[in-house]
């Protein structure tokens, strides 16, 4: 099952994961990646986990 949201080829620090969210979404990358590593961090929110999830959902980079 994948979604139909691509990594990011060129907005990427890891894997792509959140600058493709956010080209998808047109939201600021930077923002987006400090209120993930914010929520990552509570205990409310496994961020790691998440981030894997979405690796292997989401499609490579076009």
């Amino acid at each position: 099952m994948k979604i139909n949201i691509h990594r990011s080829a060129t907005n990427k620090v890891f894997a792509g994961i959140i600058g493709g969210l956010s080209e998808h979404y047109q939201w600021n990358p930077t923002l987006a990646r400090v209120i993930f590593l914010l929520l990552a961090f509570t205990p409310f929110f496994p961020g790691i986990i998440a981030y894997l999830v979405l690796w292997i959902l989401m499609k490579d980079p076009e």
